[in-house]
């Protein structure tokens, strides 16, 4: 993936998001990472059928020097694009707070989540609620930094 420059980056097409996406890249993190009481980063994936970088605000964990984020999509039928995208292509950019770096995607196996989807719902308990919305398996994803 090139550098994610903020200039070549579609944030989230929900309003809401994008202004806190907007917050927390112009605060270069400072403003943002913490939201509602838990901390967020930004994920951008590269769109699966535009090939354009999409970026938006997601609540993450920290495992074993990775960071866990959770494809819930609110508990809807279908996964999140960025899920999807990700699924596509696992190259991935993050910025936790002021720190930027490129990483790896992977969704958990069904032996690893039952573990980090206890982490997720300790820290956003929401997300045992919106399983229970849908029908679909909701994925904890694994972000781990690479280079």
């Amino acid at each position: 993936m090139p550098d994610a420059r903020d200039d070549l980056v579609t944030d989230s097409p929900t309003g809401w998001v994008a202004k806190h996406v907007r917050t927390y890249v112009e605060s270069d993190g400072r403003k943002g990472h913490r939201w509602s009481g838990v901390d967020t980063l930004l994920l951008t994936t590269r769109g699966r059928s535009t090939g354009n970088l999409r970026r938006t605000a997601l609540i993450y964990g920290e495992d074993r020097g990775r960071y866990i984020v959770v494809a819930s999509n609110g508990g809807a039928k279908t996964h999140p694009h960025w899920y999807q995208n990700l699924a596509a292509d696992p190259h991935v950019f993050v910025q936790v707070a002021g720190d930027r770096f490129e990483a790896r995607a992977r969704t958990a196996t069904a032996r690893s989540k039952p573990r980090l989807w206890r982490l997720m719902v300790s820290i956003w308990p929401e997300y045992e609620r919106y399983q229970t919305r849908t029908a679909r398996e909701i994925p904890v994803v694994i972000l781990e930094r690479v280079g």
